[in-house]
């Protein structure tokens, strides 16, 4: 995949993450671009490693929304 494929998957993870996950979070353009690749490379890795889905299977864009919430509700209690 490309950089600027893997920048606007990553974009459109991290505002569906945003969207998703409750409560006010503070984050700009570049930080939701970098929560959802950031997501997609957690879920991709670890989808892959215990067998979950293979690379290009559409689960794995559900797994990176998911792989992104998560890091999200980190982001968020580390904040606080």
């Amino acid at each position: 995949m490309s950089l600027i494929a893997t920048i606007v998957i990553g974009f459109v993870v991290g505002l569906l993450a945003r969207l998703l996950h409750p409560g006010k979070d503070g984050l700009g353009i570049i930080m939701t671009t970098l929560l959802g690749i950031a997501g997609a490379m957690l879920a991709g890795y670890g989808g892959q490693f215990f067998g979950l889905y293979r690379p290009g299977q559409p689960a794995g864009f559900v797994g990176s929304v998911v792989g992104a919430i998560v890091i999200l509700f980190i982001v968020t209690r580390l904040r606080k």
